[in-house]
């Protein structure tokens, strides 16, 4: 009959063989794993990358540059180059009393109509990572800086304030979405 410290040891050694192999089944898995993320933040930085080459480009300021570089034109050629302008809802004109909302792309007017809400509310300023969860997106930095970029471009045309770095309310004459005021 087999001594009860010999069966102890076997059991021991057993145990300490399932110990090891799942180690090392859970070093592969972590390796899998950190190549996976790798991974999948190359595609998350992709995914923007083309966002932002796909985005519609503020040309406020280039036709403003070329404006200045060109000679004057006549009322026919100035016609012609209006039209030339920036796709519709590309721009973010600078903001003046009884300018609508509508001459914004909707991604701005999104921000817009949320800071309006927190204003009707009563409510204070927003970060752009609570914009991002309040539309829905993941807030990873890619989208949380798309929409700082919005914001701030939405404030450098007058249309929002920072009074904190990266929290943004309506400008004060701004108020709501049918006019500018």
């Amino acid at each position: 009959m087999p001594s009860v410290v010999g069966l102890l040891e076997q059991r021991e050694l057993g145990a300490r063989r399932r110990v090891d192999e799942l180690r090392e089944e859970a070093d592969r898995v972590q390796a899998e794993l950190a190549v996976a993320e790798r991974d999948w933040k190359e595609w998350v930085i992709a995914r923007s990358r083309v966002g932002e080459v796909l985005a519609p480009v503020d040309e406020t300021e280039d036709h403003a540059r070329t404006e200045r570089a060109r000679p004057a034109e006549g009322p026919a050629e100035e016609a012609s180059s209006a039209s030339r302008a920036a796709k519709p809802k590309s721009q973010v004109p600078m903001w003046r009393e009884g300018l609508a909302w509508s001459v914004l792309s909707i991604d701005y007017q999104r921000i817009l109509q949320a800071l309006a809400d927190r204003h009707r509310l009563h409510q204070g300023p927003l970060t752009c990572q609570e914009m991002a969860v309040l539309f829905g997106l993941d807030a990873v930095p890619a989208k949380v800086e798309a929409l700082r970029s919005k914001a701030k471009r939405l404030v450098a045309r007058g249309w929002l304030a920072e009074q904190q770095p990266g929290r943004f309310t309506l400008a004060q004459n701004v108020t709501g979405p049918g006019g500018g005021s």
